[in-house]
């Protein structure tokens, strides 16, 4: 039971049994109530009969409706005493009168006898009727010649022309009725577990079709896993339906994880590579001034230390951002954010023009390091690049927070736009990096901005240099800036 297959045909098997009994039990039971009520249509006709020849005057020998020995008569009077039986009956039950020879001598009269006290003084005989009434309906059986069988028995009353209300039961056999809902129940008790071996047979087979491309994905799934080749992709069937869908995600998902990993490969390298010139530099000076004191560049190896930790913070912020890590949602104003980062700059070859609008409607929810970190990058950036000026502005645009940093510099070539959010990426492959850094404050920036629900996008300042642009959803109304 482990295998979907299984699992399938065994439900579809108990569905479609469960199912097979419940209908077959309806069509015994109404296969069964029309042979009855078929039964009780003959077994009404006949006591009708019956009773339209006493309510005529016919007397009890002559009854000519009675001759039929497969449907049996019995006449009861008013007090339950048998008057007349049809030829050759000799018990029956379910009428309510068990005897079947009528009492002799009989205490009613036939309604063929003669009264001459009607005529002597001059009265009508009672008008005889037969009950409009739809008749009783039993079952019971009755021995005729010998044979006992079960019967239908309709009972319908009748009055005789001299004003007796007899009864009149009247049977029809069962035996038909029974025969054929006992065929029908042995063909289906003998069809049903040929009709589950079939329904899970196909449903075996139907499944194991509609599965076979499940397993192919499986296979080659496995065969990723074991050769760690994520190039690799699993087959897509030309169909339409769910596991066509389940194929190309996995592989939209393997290549996701493939550009992943690419990624992380090249951090890594890049990553060892940044981290290996100023180990190495550092390493030199600490060794030259251990055999020589007086050599020693202490400024040197502050700022190769400084160097080294700034790069170790980018490279675990970075590490942070692609495990996922989420910005906090305190309020954060950016007007002032801006001009606390500017405030800490004095030491910056170019002091950077500040110019923040609406200042009531430039917070926005997210963690306030990260935000002062990417504001940070933008201005080391531009001062990185500017000839004579820097300038940042904060200001609110349909609902959302603009940060627009600007400089006087030779501004970035439209090819390499989308070039310079790459990480280790320096356009000036000339530039030492001890100027350039390490190539990864834009890209920091651009990561913090899009987990802040935000852009940065880069693009030509009035002046002709370089403006990047900063674009947070604002949250007018929020409360006093806290820290993440």
């Amino acid at each position: 039971m482990r295998s979907v297959r299984a699992r399938a045909a065994l439900g579809a098997t108990l569905v479609v049994a469960v199912a097979l009994t419940v209908a077959g039990l309806a069509v015994l039971l109404v296969l069964r109530g029309n042979l009855t009520d078929r039964a009780g249509l003959e077994a009404e006709v006949t006591a009708r009969e019956v009773a339209g020849e006493l309510a005529l005057g016919q007397a009890y020998a002559e009854l000519e409706a009675s001759d039929d020995d497969s449907h049996p008569v019995q006449v009861t009077d008013e007090e339950g005493r048998v008057v007349a039986v049809s030829k050759d009956l000799e018990a029956i039950s379910g009428t309510g009168a068990s005897q079947v020879v009528p009492a002799s001598p009989a205490p009613v009269p036939s309604p063929g006898d003669d009264d001459d006290d009607d005529d002597d003084d001059g009265t009508a005989p009672p008008r005889s009727e037969v009950s409009s009434d739809p008749p009783d309906f039993t079952n019971g059986t009755a021995t005729v010649d010998g044979e006992t069988a079960d019967y239908r028995f309709a009972t319908v009353e009748v009055t005789t022309q001299k004003d007796v209300t007899l009864t009149v039961h009247a049977g029809a056999p069962l035996a038909a009725e029974q025969e054929a809902v006992n065929t029908v129940r042995t063909s289906m008790l003998a069809g049903l577990p040929v009709m589950l071996l079939v329904v899970a047979g196909v449903t075996w087979l139907v499944t194991r079709r509609a599965l076979r491309p499940v397993e192919g994905i499986r296979r080659e799934l496995a065969a990723i896993t074991a050769s760690e080749d994520l190039g690799r992709r699993v087959p897509e069937p030309d169909s339409r339906d769910e596991i066509a869908r389940l194929a190309r995600t996995t592989n939209e998902t393997l290549t996701v994880l493939e550009g992943s990993v690419d990624r992380q490969r090249r951090f890594v390298a890049d990553a060892s590579h940044e981290l290996r010139s100023p180990i190495a530099s550092l390493r030199t000076q600490l060794e030259v001034g251990a055999a020589h004191p007086e050599l020693l560049d202490v400024p040197g190896a502050v700022a190769d230390t400084v160097r080294l930790q700034v790069l170790a913070a980018d490279l675990l912020l970075l590490a942070r951002l692609d495990a996922g890590e989420r910005p906090g949602r305190t309020a954060v104003d950016l007007g002032a954010l801006v001009r606390e980062e500017v405030s800490q700059r004095a030491a910056d070859r170019i002091p950077p023009e500040v110019s923040v609008t609406d200042a009531e409607l430039l917070e926005v929810g997210g963690s306030r390091g990260q935000l002062a970190r990417v504001v940070g990058n933008l201005l080391d950036n531009a001062e990185r690049h500017a000839e004579r000026s820097v300038a940042v502005s904060v200001r609110a645009d349909r609902g959302d927070v603009l940060v627009e940093v600007t400089d006087d510099g030779a501004g970035v070539p439209e090819a390499e736009r989308a070039r310079i959010f790459e990480r280790f990426v320096r356009l000036d492959d000339a530039r030492s990096r001890d100027d350039g850094g390490a190539g990864l404050g834009l890209a920091i920036a651009r990561d913090v901005a899009s987990r802040h629900g935000g852009t940065l996008t880069v693009g030509t300042a009035p002046g002709g240099g370089a403006r990047f642009t900063l674009r947070l959803p604002g949250r007018p109304g929020a409360g006093a800036a806290g820290d993440g």
